[in-house]
Formats: C-alpha cells, sequence, structure tokens
C-alpha cells in the first residue's frame, strides 16, 4: 500500500483494516494457545497458574472487589500476568479437563508470586471457594483493541479540532510550525542532546528526538520535560509498555519533578508504588470518611430486602452516594492539583480519572515500539506530541503476516521521521559501547553518524582483549523445534554458552568480578534456549555465587538494559539456512548494542552468512582479530 497515493484518512482507514486483521488473528492465537493445551502445558508457557491459593479479599481505595491469589507450583517459571491483563478462573478435574467459570476478571497488582485480582462482584468469591482445586490463566485482551478501535474511528473522523490538524501534519502536506526564541544552553548536556531539547520546546505541533543505543535518550526526555514545565503547568508522558513508564518516571521523580502514575506498575516498587493515583487516593486525609460511607452504603444495601421502609433506605443510600460521588471527584481534583507529571502506559490515558483532561504537550517514550493507533488514543488528550524512541531498534509486536505486509508494525514515529525528516533531532554520543562494539551498528543502521565519548572509547575488562568476537559452533550442532514448532533449542550451542561464560568469568576473576560488580548477559532471540540455559546455570554450582550478576533473557526483555559482557547465542542452524525472525535486523541491532565491554556471539557461520547483514558482521569481526 503506497501511502503517497492515500489521504490521511484513506491510510488511516487503511491502518483500520490492518489492526482488525491482527486482531482476528491473535484472537484466534490466544484460543489455540489457551483452550487446546493442556493445563501443564499452559503453566509452561506462562499463561496460566494452576493450582492457586486463594488468600485475602477486600474493597480496594477505589472501592474495587479484589482477591488476592498465590501460585502454589511452578514458582520458576517466568509468566505473562500483568496490570490490567484479563483472567479467568478455572476447575479441573483428574483428567485436567478445564470448566471456566463464567466471569472475567482483571489483574490489579503482580509482585512475584502473588497476583491481587479485580472481581466483578462479591458473589465471583463464593462460586470460586466452592473449587478444591482452581486455576487461573490469561483471557484474551478485548480492551486494548478496542480502545485502539475508538481512538481510529475518531481521528479519522475528526474535522476542524486540534486532532485533524494534527492528522494532517503526521500523513498529510500541512508544514509543521515552530516557535521562535534564542538557542538555550544547556552546559551538563552535549551538543546533539542540547539541540534535541532545544527543538524540542521550538517546536508547536511535532517533534521526534531519535535516540540510538546509549547516546542518552532518557536524559534527554528529562530535560525536555523539566523545560516544558518551566512553561506548562502540567504534561503528560507515555510509552507503550509500564517497564518504560515506570523508568522515565522513577527519572523524573529523580529530578525532583511531582509525578503521578495512573495505573499500576507491572513490577511494583515502592518508589512507584507512593506515586500511583490509588495509593494517593487512599493516603488523602479524606478517604478514610469516604471509606466509612462506602461501608454504609454496602451495609444499607445488605439490608434493602428485610428493610420495612424501603423507599427511605434507597432515599438515604442514593443521598450516600451523591456524598461518595462528591468526596471522590474532590479528592481526584487535589491529587492531579499536586502532579505536574502524569504518566501512564498509552492505553491507560483512556482511564476514566483521566476523562476529560486535556494537555498541552504529550510526551511518548519507546514510541517506536508503539503501534500507531495506541498513540491516537493518547494524542487525543494533547496539543503538541514529542516523540522518543529508535526505530531502528525493536518494533511493535504484530503476529498477522498479512497485516505485517500492508505495513502495521510502521510506526507513527517512523513515518513522521520519513515524511517530516525537519521534525527529528537524532542523538549521536554514545555513553554506552566501546568503539569497535559501536562501529559495526553504527555503519549499518545509523549511517556511520554514532560516536563513542571519550570515556568509553576504549573500555574493556581484561589487557589485550578483542572487544567483540564471533565463536563457531560444531556442525553437529543443530536446532530443535519445540512448543509445536513455534519456538526453536539448539541444546548444544546453549551448553557452549554457558562454558563460555564461565570461561571468560575465571579469566576474570572471582574476586574481581564481585569488587567491581562486573555484570553479564546471555541473549538468546528464543524463549525455549533463555529456558534451557537458565537451567544450565541453575544446575552448575559454579555460577551460585554469581548469580546476582548473570542475567539470561530474550533481546525483547534485554530492550533499554546493558551489561558489561554479553554473550549471544543465535540458535539457528540447518542445512534450508532459514534464520526466521532473525531477518529482522532491528532485533540483532537490540542484541549487539547491549554490551559494554566484550562481546561474544555464538552461532553457526553457514547457516547465518548466507544473509548480508550477518555476512557483514562475520567479517567486521574477524577483520579486528586479524
Amino acid at each position: 500500500m503506497q501511502k503517497d497515493r492515500l489521504s490521511p484518512d484513506k491510510y488511516l482507514e487503511h491502518l483500520d483494516q490492518l489492526l482488525h486483521l491482527e486482531y482476528e488473528e491473535e484472537k484466534a492465537a490466544f484460543a489455540q494457545q489457551t483452550q487446546r493445551r493442556g493445563i501443564y502445558d499452559k503453566v509452561r508457557k506462562g499463561v496460566c497458574w494452576y493450582p492457586i491459593s486463594i488468600g485475602n479479599s477486600y474493597y480496594n481505595s477505589l472501592n474495587q472487589y479484589v482477591v488476592e491469589i498465590e501460585r502454589r507450583e511452578d514458582r520458576e517459571t517466568e509468566h505473562s500476568f500483568e496490570y490490567g491483563k484479563p483472567v479467568k478462573f478455572f476447575r479441573a478435574d483428574e483428567f485436567g479437563n478445564i470448566e471456566y467459570l463464567n466471569f472475567a476478571a482483571t489483574v490489579n497488582y503482580v509482585d512475584g508470586d502473588r497476583l491481587v485480582v479485580i472481581l466483578p462482584t462479591e458473589n465471583c468469591l463464593a462460586e470460586l471457594n466452592t473449587i478444591p482445586k482452581a486455576g487461573i490463566q490469561l483471557y484474551f485482551d478485548e480492551t486494548s483493541y478496542r480502545l485502539m478501535f475508538e481512538a481510529m474511528a475518531k481521528v479519522i473522523r475528526s474535522t476542524d479540532n486540534r486532532l485533524a490538524e494534527l492528522k494532517e501534519i503526521f500523513h498529510g502536506n500541512r508544514k509543521p510550525e515552530t516557535y521562535k526564541f534564542n538557542h538555550i544552553r544547556f552546559p551538563w548536556l552535549n551538543n546533539s542532546q542540547e539541540l534535541a531539547v532545544n527543538n524540542v520546546l521550538l517546536a508547536k505541533d511535532v517533534s521526534i528526538v531519535h535516540g540510538p543505543p546509549g547516546t542518552g535518550k532518557t536524559t534527554t526526555l528529562v530535560e525536555a520535560i523539566y523545560e516544558t514545565l518551566h512553561r506548562e503547568s502540567q504534561v503528560l508522558v507515555c510509552a507503550q509498555s509500564n517497564m518504560a513508564v515506570d523508568w522515565i518516571s522513577e527519572k523524573l521523580v529523580e529530578r525532583g519533578v511531582p509525578v503521578l502514575r495512573i495505573g499500576n506498575p507491572t513490577r511494583v516498587n515502592d518508589k512507584m508504588l507512593s506515586f500511583t493515583f490509588e495509593k494517593r487516593f487512599e493516603n488523602h486525609p479524606d478517604y478514610p470518611l469516604l471509606w466509612q460511607i462506602r461501608r454504609n452504603i454496602r451495609d444499607l444495601y445488605s439490608k434493602l430486602r428485610t428493610s420495612s421502609d424501603r423507599e427511605k433506605t434507597r432515599t438515604k443510600i442514593n443521598s450516600l452516594k451523591d456524598r461518595a460521588t462528591e468526596l471522590e471527584i474532590r479528592i481526584t481534583e487535589n491529587i492531579f492539583g499536586e502532579a505536574r507529571v502524569i504518566s501512564s502506559t498509552l492505553t491507560s490515558s483512556a482511564s476514566k480519572v483521566l476523562t476529560g483532561r486535556k494537555f498541552s504537550t504529550l510526551f511518548i517514550d519507546e514510541a517506536a515500539q508503539a503501534l500507531e493507533a495506541a498513540c491516537w488514543i493518547a494524542i487525543d488528550k494533547a496539543d503538541k506530541v514529542v516523540f522518543a524512541g529508535d526505530h531502528c531498534q525493536l518494533p511493535p509486536t504484530v503476529k498477522s503476516m498479512e497485516a505485517i505486509r500492508g505495513g502495521l508494525d510502521k510506526t507513527l514515529m517512523q513515518e513522521i521521521a520519513k515524511n517530516k525528516p525537519e521534525c527529528v533531532t537524532m542523538l549521536n554520543v554514545q555513553y554506552r559501547m566501546n568503539e569497535e562494539i559501536m562501529r559495526f551498528p553504527s555503519e549499518w543502521f545509523y549511517n556511520s553518524q554514532l560516536v563513542s565519548a571519550p570515556e568509553v572509547k576504549y573500555r574493556g575488562i581484561l589487557d589485550f582483549d578483542i572487544p567483540i568476537e564471533w565463536i563457531e559452533t560444531e556442525d553437529d550442532f543443530t536446532e530443535e523445534s519445540v512448543y509445536d514448532n513455534i519456538g526453536k533449542i539448539n541444546t548444544s550451542e546453549a551448553e557452549l554458552a554457558v562454558s563460555t561464560l564461565r570461561n571468560y568469568i575465571e579469566r576474570i576473576g572471582k574476586e574481581r568480578i564481585l569488587d567491581e560488580n562486573i555484570d553479564f548477559g546471555l541473549i538468546s532471540p528464543y524463549k525455549a534456549q533463555v529456558y534451557y540455559l537458565r537451567s544450565l546455570l541453575k544446575k552448575d554450582k559454579f555460577f551460585k555465587v554469581f548469580r546476582k550478576q548473570i542475567t539470561v533473557n530474550t533481546v525483547d526483555g534485554f530492550q533499554g538494559q546493558e551489561r558489561d559482557v554479553i554473550i549471544i547465542s543465535l540458535v539457528r542452524s540447518n542445512d534450508e539456512g532459514q534464520i526466521g525472525f532473525l531477518k529482522d535486523l532491528r532485533r540483532m541491532n537490540v542484541a549487539i548494542t547491549r554490551a559494554k565491554m566484550k562481546l561474544m556471539i555464538i552461532g553457526n557461520t553457514e547457516t547465518m552468512t548466507k544473509y548480508p547483514f550477518y555476512r557483514k558482521l562475520h567479517e567486521y569481526i574477524n577483520s579486528l582479530n586479524q
């Protein structure tokens, strides 16, 4: 689909059709994954806990009835439960047959092996308590799609308002406008960071901060937000994931900015928990009175059937409801009045507590990982949008190949960067990698524009060590398919990766690693390989003392992170030269740019070098070793 032949509305209608394709694909895939698999297979996939313990139940600060759930087995298995996701409870017989209870619930809080789940009514708990051995599993999330469909429909229909103007600027021929004022100096920033902050302040409509790996995108974005708050009373800061929202929120809190976090962080820590709307609401001086009024309302409802004067009881209930609503509004306005930054995920920006609120400026972090439709949910609340991210790193997750071919994985940030390049400022000084690790991704992805800060240019751990190596695997190191052929594992390569890690640790020395807190990352694009690597490390007593220094995860799990030493297990090894989604080079850009001082890539050269990127990378590494 050639976008330049379409009007903005036609292009957005095309995207909306692609989004519906993705919705149907994901819905079907979820049904296959959850409904047709056995319980223990679902547990291993991280979409189910079985069996579970039912804990305390109570009304939370937002008057939602919640119950605490804990998993009793398979505690080492990674799971996908997080705040806001819908879930279903089920009972299972001795043969593993599942019967779902006839209500859906929502995850309110996640802490390791413990969930707090919002139930529709108190009666649901009574039904749940009748099951001797219950389980819980993720349910297909219709909410985020509904919000995206609504946002797309609204922007397509928009005329003669700010949303319509932004639509025309982003996708049409309308030129973005700027203010005029003198360049502001920020001596603590480098030149490209300083320029980016100035361009954000100058923009009337849109600005893009393009932050390649290690270039201080978060530092720049925090500065831009801080400076914007000298000119505006409040801004909205969003990102695609809870983790990204938490990260930018924490940095703003450290800068002394009052932040109000909408939606609980996925991994709640004490620092961010105290800034969530729920906690601020609960800690408000008027909350005890509101709680008592709500309790009185519930008591009156329970007495309504047996009341001798039902009309009088209903009148009293309605009066108390009015008083509760008045208190809720007052508490909410006080909380929002104290905040300078409102932070949330893109979908959580549709939260009812933000209904009717408008912001002069919206900042979207990690914008290159967000579907365009999700961005429009938040853009509807703003007059100006600042995108920050890197479209050369991880793209949005899209499962439908037809939708990908149609362009659903092209982000709004990417489209604006292509069509309105004057809006883009690229950060070009990186503070993470040894220059020899940086040089190849700089040449391939960033037109050789990246330069190393002097303090990292020659950084290393061992004397006379080569910062980047390709470790060749043997011919009999072959990949295997797992999880109904949708996952890949290479056990021999995993064992080589672990022995490579052990040898490098021995070369550095235990005392130095612990004293200097040198850390290590094992990355594989495939979850099955990650799980196997973790099991190998867990069984080997040698690594026990280094447990806190070693992280094993997928490429996606390492997005935004860095380690002193990175080992990448590519997994793919076959006669056909098939490498699957390793063809998505943005994923490999993330993997190879996580390393600060040492990068080791383990892979089958014959399979991988059939593709130009991997062939050039292999040649580049060989040139360093000559």
